[in-house]
């Protein structure tokens, strides 16, 4: 596996950084290998081609009211 060394990253994000890692009760280490793959992985402009083609997929087509819905469903 590729090694990589960051510089000068700011304090204060590396305390926040740590924190999310206890959290999550991991190193500060594997809490930033899960963030930079997953970083990686994710590409906009395809999640961007997804979501157009289901709004065209979706387009015309007559949808409910979720409010009407959510207040049905909490009535209960």
């Amino acid at each position: 596996m590729a090694q990589v060394l960051i510089r000068n990253i700011d304090d204060e994000a590396i305390e926040r950084l740590k924190a999310r890692a206890a959290r999550k009760k991991t190193s500060l280490e594997r809490e930033l290998r899960t963030i930079i793959t997953e970083a990686a992985s994710s590409d906009r402009l395809e999640v961007r081609r997804r979501a157009a083609e289901m709004r065209r997929g979706l387009a015309g087509r007559k949808h409910s009211d979720s409010t009407t819905l959510i207040r049905e469903d909490r009535d209960r």
